[in-house]
């Protein structure tokens, strides 16, 4: 390979991360709201990819719509999550129903679900499980958090081992 006449250094490698944004839903008797998703057998917190020029409190807004048919407002960031070796960051809100009716089937979800925090179905993603945790903890600041642990594919292929 060669370089531009002139010499220097090689231009800077930009790396592009990921971001995505999740919310954790009480009802009124403190049950978490979570959707079965439709490509796996796995439930979840409703929440997704940021879109490009999309801010994380819109992105959260516009998948909840999308995952749940609920509009919701957002009460406080519970915190930001990064993955060892992966270049995201994840942004859990606290939000709260504000109109919308709970679809139970959309394009992304076959069920949508509230349960309680101690009857938790043993096919949530983990990290989902720790982001509950955190935000049933009721810290006055956001967490940031470095979560480890089996990506939803790895931890649904050892489940069935």
């Amino acid at each position: 390979m060669q370089q531009a006449s002139g010499g220097g250094a090689p231009p800077p490698l930009f790396i592009m991360t990921l971001l995505g944004a999740f919310a954790i839903i009480f009802d009124e008797t403190g049950r978490v709201l979570l959707g079965h998703r439709r490509d796996m057998d796995l439930w979840n917190l409703p929440g997704g990819r940021i879109e490009a020029g999309e801010r994380p409190d819109e992105a959260i807004l516009r998948e909840v719509m999308e995952e749940t048919g609920l509009q919701v407002r957002m009460e406080k960031l519970v915190g930001i999550y990064s993955k060892p070796g992966k270049d995201e960051l994840i942004f859990l809100f606290r939000c709260v129903i504000t109109g919308g009716e709970l679809q139970q089937v959309t394009s992304e979800t076959d069920a949508n679900r509230f349960f309680s925090p101690a009857a938790l179905p043993a096919n949530l993603i983990p990290k989902h499980r720790e982001r509950i945790m955190d935000a049933l903890a009721g810290h006055s600041q956001p967490i940031f958090r470095r979560q480890s642990g089996p990506d939803a594919r790895t931890f649904l292929r050892l489940r069935r081992q």
